[in-house]
């Protein structure tokens, strides 16, 4: 990959989102919206080869994005193509502007005179939240609903999904595509859903921020151990969906979860981009501001007396961490009866295997190699490198060196992200000497 399109998939990624949610809410079409978006990409692939990388790309980007579209507009235009009001049933001034051009304005000027540095973060936001409340429609079953967020709004890949998945590649691109067609077909009015509605798609809005959020924490391939740029969107995401739902714990405990997980951003690598493990972080680092609200989410959460689901309960994992003044003088008791209680909520593999570690930190490795052994003879994490990596983890305190050494090495010939490999790689050679 040249210099040019590292920097342009490196804009991309912070700006598709955005750029997908206003062509949607232009076009009132999810699948003309992604065509067009896609289609600028490469616009831009081909113009800045030629001409540079300008002064601002993500505003060139969302410029000749929202140029397509209102070509796309006049070509229905001069075939006579009914647009319904509902094609323009948003309260923007951009979008009021469009209706009154349609009726017989000049569609040039318009285009013209829009700056996208008058586009507010405030209005970018809320395209991307109405962007997944969409895709998080009742019509798609759910693993869709998350696999089109995933696919739109992280800007991740069909092949990633898929990893995330654990599906054949064939099948997520099947999965998305019918779910875009279901949409379109439909024709869902691009706007925030009534209070009303959201609950039916608060769950799956709620994971995909979630998925979005971890995929930017641990990338499951690529150099970088990490993209804050996705796990910054996904924070902005969060804040924005507790300012408009702050009454409900699951959206309050995501927000406290993410806010204390990014606090430790900055000292999970090192200045040569290398992995650095919780146990040997520099906690100084972490940020407390980030700590104090996701706090302050916990808080409101505990304090609305309603059930308490899975998020609150991670964010509570989280907090021990974030309380603890270093990894020694963590309560792992504390974290493992939350683990406890995630379990009766959330019976998965991931949770029993978090768990399982929990244990082990907490002096009980017999205990988690046991937990662990139970885990593999069901099969279900055999493809997925963090149980190994953490089974070698385990086997090490208990100064089993040399089968450590073995599941190091197989985590690390699972691992797609070249920095986890060397991590994983380091400790499997250290375990054999």
């Amino acid at each position: 990959m040249d210099n040019t399109a590292q920097r342009l998939n490196a804009v991309w990624h912070l700006e598709s989102a955005a750029i997908t949610g206003s062509l949607a809410r232009l076009l009132s079409d999810l699948t003309q919206a992604e065509d067009i978006a896609q289609d600028t990409l490469l616009t831009a692939l081909e113009n800045w080869r030629a001409h540079g990388v300008p002064e601002n790309p993500g505003g060139w980007l969302m410029v000749t994005a929202r140029n397509k579209a209102l070509d796309l507009l006049r070509q229905k235009k001069r075939r006579g193509e009914h647009l319904s009001s509902g094609d323009f049933a948003d309260e923007s001034l951009y979008r009021e502007r469009l209706a009154s051009e349609y009726a017989g304005g000049d569609l040039e000027a318009i285009t013209a005179e829009f700056d996208v540095s008058r586009v507010r973060e405030d209005e970018v936001g809320d395209d991307i939240l109405r962007l997944m409340f969409i895709c998080c429609h009742p019509l798609l079953p759910p693993d869709s609903r998350v696999a089109l967020v995933l696919k739109l709004v992280a800007g991740l890949s069909v092949d990633d999904i898929a990893r995330a998945y654990l599906v054949p590649v064939t099948t997520l691109a099947q999965r998305i595509t019918r779910a875009k067609k279901t949409l379109s077909a439909a024709r869902i009015p691009f706007e925030l859903p009534p209070e009303k509605e959201r609950q039916a798609r608060l769950k799956s809005v709620l994971e995909s921020i979630y998925l979005l959020f971890n995929e930017g924490y641990v990338a499951t391939q690529g150099a970088q151990w990490t993209q804050p740029l996705l796990c910054h969107q996904a924070l902005r995401l969060t804040r924005s969906l507790a300012a408009l739902i702050n009454d409900d714990t699951d959206v309050l405990g995501l927000a406290a979860l993410l806010e204390y997980q990014a606090s430790r951003l900055n000292a999970r690598q090192d200045k040569d981009g290398n992995p650095v493990l919780l146990a040997q972080q520099n906690r100084a680092l972490w940020d407390a501001i980030l700590i104090r609200r996701g706090h302050d989410y916990l808080s409101r959460a505990f304090g609305l007396g309603s059930a308490i689901g899975s998020y609150c309960l991670q964010a509570g994992i989280a907090a021990c961490h974030a309380r603890a003044a270093s990894f020694a003088e963590t309560r792992w008791d504390e974290i493992v009866a939350l683990y406890d209680g995630l379990l009766q909520i959330q019976p998965t593999a991931v949770v029993r295997l978090n768990r399982a570690v929990a244990l082990a930190c907490a002096g009980e490795s017999d205990v988690a190699l046991a937990e662990l052994d139970a885990i593999a003879r069901k099969k279900s994490l055999t493809e997925y490198a963090p149980y190994y990596a953490a089974r070698g983890d385990v086997l090490e305190r208990l100064g089993r060196f040399r089968d450590a050494g073995r599941a190091f090495h197989q985590a690390a010939e699972l691992s797609q992200n070249r920095a986890e490999n060397r991590v994983l790689s380091e400790r499997a050679k250290a375990c054999r000497l």
